[in-house]
């Protein structure tokens, strides 16, 4: 058996999709599985829609997911270049071929013509489809239209009854009726190929075992295994994976919500738990069902045949609850290295702060990754280490502040706290535990409005956890300035 060749070929016109990401996965998993290559090549040939620095973004979106490739940009290769605008020497000798075989043609109608005949072909319900005025004309017409330097395109010569069946890995035998397609052109005017016949040309030159993609390319295939053929090429195995909707089954588009990797990532979301989502977005591993995938695991239970034909639902909320998982889970260090480019973008510290408090900040973040499910809501979550407290919670004021003898509780627990020596979580626990005992008090009743005035929230990690990474000299001024606080917002609350 030969060795498994498979191709990621993205098109550099914006930001790598969440669409592309997982087809480029797929391939990744398949060649991973089959012990082959991944080839990653860029389709460059449509000059119009290029994108400057599209390239790197997808590129640097690959790897931060993880998604190595074996031959391409970067890395190089024997089937190279991997650019496409730098393959016209190939793309020429096949056309080449073609019109010596005559399964293609030279084809000079003008853009007017060809506007007029889909005008014609509209008012009379016609597919629009090109007529063929030029399929038939002889060579010492050719030969002197070309001397003429008429503009050209080049077109297959496709056949006009009779039908194509393309064999596809998920889908079974599809097929498609000639008489539905045209003489697509496969030579642009300007010398570029379009887009079917590069595809064709380089998988077949670069070795490609299997073509995994996107169910959108499926009306493509009958084309390019037509130019196959015709160039007594061998075709590949085709697989087209179903498309990724929207929640409502529209198709997915930028009024969703984000859809790139990069706005992903810009969002706070973990490598890791982008490649788990979307691993399961559309196939699923033999067994039991499952919702945490690692990607060693997804390569060893990889297989096209667990592909679903039907279309993947995409559900941001099920990458946030993944990416809550993965944050609770993942290296402390690694995560620290992560999040911290989010605090700095926050304001909340310096990059030399960053440097010089790194354990500070990594045992924060310990602290509170359990109640968060991205990174970009790390900051907030964490503002009140880093920063003082400026204002309490509307709904915790009322509920916290206005209680009968408060202050007098937060009086005596800032004292107990001022007479613990060594300021860990177990010593300024026991301080607390002992106080609510004497007074014979319920824990809420002096845990919930001492959260409130270190913290300003009502909610957060446990609270002697807050106190030993506050301090005590941080603890005891802010249960000061509470205190202060809840005299003047008594009053206030008392005139209303």
């Amino acid at each position: 058996m030969d060795q498994v060749r498979v191709r990621f070929a993205p098109s550099p016109t914006g930001y790598l999709h969440i669409g592309g990401a997982r087809t480029a996965l797929f391939n990744w998993l398949f060649a991973r599985k089959n012990g082959g290559r991944l080839i990653l090549r860029i389709e460059d040939t449509d000059r119009e829609r290029l994108k400057e620095d599209s390239v790197n973004q997808i590129l640097e979106s690959l790897k931060w997911l993880g998604i190595d490739w074996d031959e391409g940009p970067q890395k190089g290769g024997d089937y190279g270049p991997y650019y496409q605008s730098q393959r016209q020497e190939f793309y020429q000798a096949a056309a080449e071929s073609l019109l010596q075989k005559g399964k293609a043609y030279y084809c000079f109608c003008t853009e007017e013509e060809l506007e007029r005949e889909r005008k014609r072909q509209r008012r009379e319900g016609l597919p629009l489809h090109y007529s063929g005025r030029c399929r038939n004309l002889s060579h010492d017409e050719v030969r002197e239209r070309l001397e003429q330097g008429q503009k050209y395109v080049v077109r297959i010569k496709w056949p006009k009854t009779g039908q194509i069946v393309v064999n596809d890995m998920i889908r079974g035998p599809v097929t498609f009726q000639n008489e539905q397609i045209d003489d697509f052109v496969i030579m642009k005017s300007n010398g570029w190929p379009a887009y079917n016949f590069a595809c064709a040309v380089d998988d077949h030159a670069m070795e490609i075992t299997h073509v995994i993609r996107a169910e959108d390319h499926l009306t493509n295939t009958p084309k390019q295994q037509f130019i196959y053929e015709a160039l007594n090429y061998r075709v590949p195995q085709f697989a087209h994976l179903s498309m990724i909707l929207a929640p409502d089954r529209s198709k997915l588009s930028k009024r969703h919500g984000a859809t790139s990797v990069s706005e992903f990532k810009e969002m706070g979301c973990l490598p890791e738990a982008i490649i788990n989502y979307l691993t399961l977005l559309g196939w699923s591993p033999p067994g039991e069902e499952k919702e945490i995938i690692s990607p060693e695991e997804a390569i060893k239970l990889f297989s096209l045949d667990k592909v679903s034909k039907t279309a993947a639902v995409y559900d941001i909320q099920k990458l946030f609850w993944l990416n809550g998982h993965y944050i609770r889970n993942y290296d402390m260090e690694e995560l620290t290295s992560q999040a911290v480019p989010f605090f700095i973008r926050e304001g909340i510290i310096s990059q030399s702060e960053a440097e010089q408090n790194r354990e500070y900040i990594l045992s924060v973040i310990e602290a509170v990754r359990e109640r968060v499910k991205t990174l970009q809501e790390l900051p907030e979550t964490c503002r009140y280490f880093f920063e003082d407290v400026t204002d309490y919670d509307e709904k915790g004021k009322k509920k916290h502040f206005t209680k009968e003898g408060v202050e007098n509780l937060l009086s005596q627990g800032k004292e107990r706290l001022a007479q613990v020596q060594d300021f860990t979580v177990e010593n300024t626990e026991k301080a607390y535990r002992d106080l609510i005992e004497e007074l014979n008090i319920k824990g809420g009743q002096i845990i919930h409005p001492t959260r409130l005035a270190l913290t300003g929230r009502t909610a957060g990690p446990g609270l002697f956890d807050v106190m030993a990474l506050l301090g005590k000299e941080r603890c005891l001024k802010r249960l000061l300035k509470a205190i202060e606080f809840i005299k003047t917002y008594k009053g206030e609350e008392n005139i209303k």
